[in-house]
C-alpha cells in the first residue's frame, strides 16, 4: 500500500493557488478512480482506494504547507507504513510549466512543505515534482506560488492533472517510469509524420522513368538509338 500526500494549504481562498498543485491532483485522482468522500483524519483530509490493483491512501494535509509532516507523520504510523512507502506531489517552481518529474529521495530544495516532511520522516519517500515555473527573481517567490494559476495556465494544468490521474496506477505500484510514460502521452502526445516524401505511386504518375515498364532506367541516347533500330 502506498500513500500519496498533494502538497497545499487549506481553504478556499488557496483552492487555485501553484503551492496547491498537489491537491489539486489528488482530487482528480479520487475523481476519476472512484474513490469515497473525504474525511478528516491525521491532521488532514483522508481517501482509501484502489488505484489499479494497488490499494492507496490519498492524503491533504491541513496543517498548512509549513507544517505538513505533522500529518503525513501521524498517517504512516497509523497505517504502519515506511518512509519509502510515501509518495509526495508538490509545485516544483524549478520545471517548466507542464514539466512533471518523478524522484526517489534527496533534498528539500527549499520547499517548505517538503522540509517539514523531512524534518519528521526523513528524506527517503518518493516525490512527484510538478513544474509551475519560477517568477525570474528568488524574491519573488513566495508571491507567486500563493497566487492563481493564470488562464492562459488553464489548457497545460489540465492535461497534467489529466496525465497524474491516469498514471496513478502505476504510482501506486511504485513504477515511475511507467507512470512518466503515461503523463508523457497527456502533457506530450506523440505527433504525425510531417515528411515531405511522395508516396510510391504519385512518383510512379508523375516521373515515367521512375516506372516499372519497359526502358525503365535506360539513359536518354540508348532511348533514341532504340528508335533507329
Amino acid at each position: 500500500m502506498k500513500l500519496i500526500v498533494g502538497l497545499g494549504n487549506p481553504g478556499t481562498k488557496y483552492a487555485r493557488n501553484r503551492h496547491n498543485i498537489g491537491f489539486m491532483a489528488l482530487d482528480r485522482m479520487a475523481s476519476d478512480h472512484g474513490f469515497d468522500a473525504w474525511k478528516g483524519k491525521h491532521q488532514g483530509s483522508v481517501n482509501e482506494g484502489r488505484l489499479g490493483a494497488a490499494r492507496a491512501v490519498l492524503l491533504k494535509p491541513e496543517t498548512f504547507m509549513n507544517n505538513s509532516g505533522q500529518s503525513v507523520q501521524a498517517a504512516i504510523r497509523f497505517y504502519k507504513l515506511e518512509p519509502t512507502d510515501v509518495i509526495v506531489l508538490h509545485d516544483e517552481i524549478d520545471l517548466a510549466p507542464g514539466k512533471v518529474k518523478f524522484k526517489a529521495g534527496g533534498g528539500h530544495a527549499g520547499h517548505n512543505g517538503l522540509r517539514s516532511i523531512h524534518q519528521h520522516i526523513g528524506p527517503e519517500y518518493a516525490r512527484v515534482r510538478l513544474g509551475v515555473g519560477h517568477p525570474g527573481h528568488k524574491d519573488r517567490v513566495p508571491g507567486y506560488v500563493l497566487h492563481d494559476f493564470a488562464k492562459a495556465d488553464e489548457a497545460w494544468l489540465d492535461d497534467v492533472l489529466r496525465g497524474v490521474s491516469d498514471g496513478a496506477p502505476f504510482l501506486a505500484d511504485g513504477d515511475g517510469a511507467k507512470f512518466l510514460n503515461v503523463v508523457s502521452l497527456r502533457t506530450a502526445p506523440p505527433r504525425p509524420s510531417t515528411g515531405t516524401r511522395k508516396p510510391a505511386m504519385q512518383q510512379t504518375a508523375t516521373n515515367p522513368d521512375h516506372s516499372t515498364g519497359p526502358g525503365n532506367g535506360r539513359s536518354a541516347l540508348q532511348k533514341l538509338m532504340d528508335r533507329f533500330k
